[in-house]
């Protein structure tokens, strides 16, 4: 391995982090199997939801990073952009990963109960408007108001919507990436200023395609309900998790010898971003709740009562606690933003928070739609079981195996040409 201290030298995927990773993956497919042959294949497929939704925003978490950089023209963080853009690179596996499971979740079936509470034959996944029949008056599946919605929800636009968003997104994640190793061999401006252009375009269409990304895999779960805030809610917890999965991930290459150059006035940037957008998180999620509990129209806080049962509450605000309370308590101080043991404890609990954060908008739906059959026979300290924490060890593995092994494609791990180099190299703040 070469010195560090040059620009030179590659990652190299070795040792604890590949092993402790390809363990979490091999008790991720072990839990998986578990859950389907213990008769609790719903539970199992709504974690797989979470888990390759989760997946897949910190990889698009990385696309829209380095689009930010290179249209805001940052040159903090010329220095570390390999690392959302190993991110970048890992994209387009998530999203295969993603539309594989929704696809299984709305093929495969099973005999459960209708909305009505009949018995029916229902997919394990978006239950209530891809069960067949519901859109066809006289039907016993049919529901007047996922009738009226059904041109827009259902089975074929709703998956080429899906291939289309992500592939869009992988597209121009490649593309920044090429620009940039491009840069790295011929220098000059010319690849930089194709990076900004395609960054602009990125975040048109990122800016309005994300909340419908949102609307399709996650609030379609609950199909009846309806929030034009709930894309907006998404993408804060894509942008926050994302980037407390990068800050965790270069401070541990860091603790690995690499990255010399990161200094803490980069991970003092990285803790103001953790810091602000967990702040704008939180006036998301409680601008949607104040307006749905002030209004009190039974439409709109079906979907906070569901959250509010014994089995949920103490989850909702537990919620708010890691993903609002603790940031904005530790982070506020300049020193805690320079500390590494103090960001990678943040980062830690906002990856944990933002997992919790997906949980609630999934399983309250997921699970207990309808007349679900698990509805009030938990405990709220048992809701989350061994297949939860499971397939959450699972994805990990995959994410961390999946994103280090494409860092270790780049030649370099810092972009030597970029223009904003030295400018990075010698941040300050």
């Amino acid at each position: 391995m070469k010195t560090h201290t040059s620009f030179e030298g590659q990652y190299e995927f070795v040792g604890k982090a590949k092993t402790w990773s390809l363990i979490g993956i091999v008790v991720g497919l072990v839990v998986i199997l578990g859950g389907f042959l213990t008769g609790q294949a719903e539970r199992t497929f709504a974690n797989l939801l979470l888990m390759g939704y989760y997946f897949t925003c910190v990889c698009m978490a990385g696309v829209f990073f380095c689009a930010v950089q290179y249209v805001a023209q940052a040159g903090w963080s010329a220095s570390v952009l390999r690392i959302p853009q190993a991110f970048a690179k890992t994209l387009p596996i998530a999203a295969v990963v993603l539309i594989a499971i929704v696809g299984a979740g709305l093929f495969i079936t099973h005999e459960g109960v209708n909305e009505e509470g009949h018995a029916a034959t229902v997919p394990y996944l978006y239950k209530l408007w891809a069960i067949k029949g519901v859109a066809e008056v006289g039907n016993e599946n049919y529901d007047h108001l996922i009738a009226g919605k059904s041109s827009f929800l259902n089975v074929p636009f709703f998956l080429i919507r899906l291939v289309l968003f992500l592939g869009c997104y992988a597209w121009f994640g490649n593309l920044l990436i090429k620009y940039s190793t491009n840069e790295d061999e011929i220098g000059g401006m010319s690849n930089y200023e194709k990076s900004f252009k395609m960054s602009c375009i990125f975040l048109v269409i990122f800016g309005f395609t994300t909340p419908i990304f949102a609307f399709d895999v996650i609030m379609s779960i609950e199909a009846h309900w309806f929030s034009t805030m709930f894309g907006w809610y998404n993408f804060a917890a894509m942008w926050v998790s994302g980037l407390a999965v990068m800050t965790l991930t270069i401070i541990q290459l860091r603790k690995a010898g690499y990255l010399s150059w990161i200094t803490e006035d980069h991970l003092h940037n990285l803790g103001i971003f953790m810091f602000a957008f967990s702040i704008f998180w939180t006036y998301v999620w409680f601008a949607q709740f104040l307006l749905i509990y002030y209004a009190n129209l039974p439409e709109e806080t079906v979907y906070f009562y569901k959250r509010w049962e014994p089995e949920y509450k103490p989850w909702f605000w537990i919620n708010i606690v890691l993903n609002f309370v603790a940031p904005l308590l530790v982070l506020m101080m300049r020193d805690s933003k320079r500390f590494t043991g103090i960001l990678q404890t943040v980062a830690i609990i906002l990856i944990v928070g933002h997992w919790l954060d997906y949980y609630m908008m999934i399983m309250p739906g997921a699970l207990h739609g309808g007349h679900g059959a698990e509805h009030h026979e938990a405990h709220w300290y048992t809701q989350i079981t061994w297949i939860e924490i499971g397939t959450f060890a699972g994805f990990a593995g995959l994410f961390t195996f999946t994103m280090l092994t494409s860092l270790t494609k780049f030649k370099s791990l810092i972009a030597k040409n970029h223009p904003f180099l030295q400018e990075s190299l010698h941040h300050h703040i």
